[in-house]
């Protein structure tokens, strides 16, 4: 059973390679970059029967070239970046690392919103320019309406956390949940809340879930983060909110694409925005459990009993 891991994991080498050891998985190469293009892609894949992967595009034009891949052990929660429909055609079995970034993901929601409300970004930099506070009276958390759409593992977390600062907590998922939060309709959830955390993954039902006319329904002094999906928002119609003061602000780690993003990106330029390069899984105890889901998927995908298939 060869196996290749095509990108960076985001750990140390040796780490890795002792995780596939101890798991009984000898014949392994490592790749600690991103490819240069498809064809390096291509190359990487070789004739391995087992590929493991971030995030990186995967999709047809590449996996239509490697005849011997039987498995995919995707280090990622989400797998929209696979060519599913393709896999499902071949049999590849592809396996994903849902719950590694829970922790990860929902305290950078709170980072988010706390920068916000308390100026933190402005006040690092005015301080370092000789300033003062004025000008720069925060907002609590606490009594807050927070609305979280999607309770799954990570918006559970959030609904948890927003508890833990006194909020008020609403929440809009396909299955209600006994979490403490009030389940409500999307529209009453969009009006009534000052905080929205977005929390599904990207599929046929999500993709613009958050357009023009439920980011209309927001309060003035409302703020939306995104630690989902791009495409579960309509960008335009976010950064015209923003520009035209509708909304409050906005924290947002994902894109229709994977950071960089160009320069003239409609959100580069609005107020009271963090944007960030997709870095809310990125910390360094996520990474490490990622790996070792990861693994773990591969050894039980050889074992036969092949485990969080998509």
């Amino acid at each position: 059973m060869k196996v290749s891991i095509i990108e960076s994991l985001g750990v140390d080498e040796d780490f890795i390679l002792s995780l596939m050891r101890t798991a009984g998985i000898t014949e392994v190469t490592y790749h600690n970059a991103a490819p240069k293009d498809v064809e390096d892609t291509v190359a990487r894949c070789g004739d391995a029967d087992i590929i493991v992967l971030a995030n990186m595009q995967f999709r047809r034009e590449i996996i239509e070239r490697c005849p011997n891949i039987k498995m995919i052990s995707v280090a990622f929660t989400g797998v929209d970046h696979v060519d599913m429909a393709y896999c499902k055609e071949r049999g590849i079995i592809v396996s994903n690392c849902a719950g590694y970034s829970n922790e990860a993901v929902s305290e950078l929601v709170f980072g988010g919103v706390l920068t916000l409300y308390r100026h933190i970004l402005e006040c690092n930099a005015v301080v370092r320019q000789g300033g003062t506070k004025s000008g720069f009276i925060g907002r609590e958390l606490c009594g807050k309406k927070f609305g979280v759409v999607g309770s799954g593992a990570i918006g559970e977390k959030v609904i948890t956390l927003a508890k833990a600062f006194g909020c008020d907590v609403y929440a809009y998922s396909r299955t209600k949940k006994n979490n403490g939060a009030k389940y409500v309709e999307l529209s009453e959830l969009m009006q009534t809340c000052d905080i929205i955390s977005l929390h599904v993954p990207l599929n046929d039902s999500t993709k613009g879930l958050i357009g023009k006319a439920e980011i209309a329904l927001m309060k003035r002094n409302a703020i939306l983060i995104n630690t989902a999906r791009g495409p579960v928002v309509d960008m335009v119609a976010l950064a015209s909110a923003l520009q035209d003061g509708k909304i409050a602000g906005a924290v947002v780690d994902v894109f229709e694409i994977e950071p960089p993003i160009p320069m003239d990106h409609v959100l580069t330029t609005c107020p009271n925005t963090i944007l960030l390069p997709h870095i809310g899984f990125a910390t360094e105890e996520a990474l490490q459990k990622r790996a070792v889901i990861a693994v773990e998927n591969v050894k039980q995908y050889g074992l036969g009993t092949p485990q969080n298939v998509m």
